[in-house]
């Protein structure tokens, strides 16, 4: 059985870190069969390609209003991706979702991310 379980959401001040996690169970999760990803969204609004990462870990990607703020890494030896994410603003607040894809898809967003979803984190930012 196929999961992504997603951890390490919560309530933050402006200007707080939190680090995102997303364990992966189920599937071969090797350097070279899945593109990850954190997509995020809000009520009402679109689901955004938040940051994206290659099977090797060579190829990153940010949106606009995280980069230089958020780092992705992935440790394959345990089926992990992370998010770290500093110098949160309360327009990250969003429920935050991981996903897997195979291969190395064209873009970091949900019309390319189908395979394999997490259930979300809430993420917080309030001070």
């Amino acid at each position: 059985q196929v999961q992504l379980v997603e951890s390490g959401g919560g309530l933050v001040q402006p200007g707080g870190s939190l680090t995102l996690s997303c364990a992966a169970s189920g599937f071969v999760f090797t350097a070279d069969h899945y593109s990850l990803g954190w997509f995020r969204q809000t009520p009402g609004k679109e689901r955004e390609g938040v940051s994206c990462i290659s099977g090797r870990a060579d190829k990153t990607y940010y949106s606009v209003s995280v980069k230089g703020r958020f780092t992705v890494s992935r440790d394959n030896a345990k089926n992990m991706v992370y998010l770290h994410m500093n110098s949160l603003k309360p327009e990250d607040t969003a429920v935050y979702y991981c996903a897997a894809q195979q291969g190395n898809p064209p873009g970091c967003s949900d019309t390319y991310y189908g395979s394999y979803w997490g259930q979300g984190t809430q993420v917080t930012v309030s001070s």
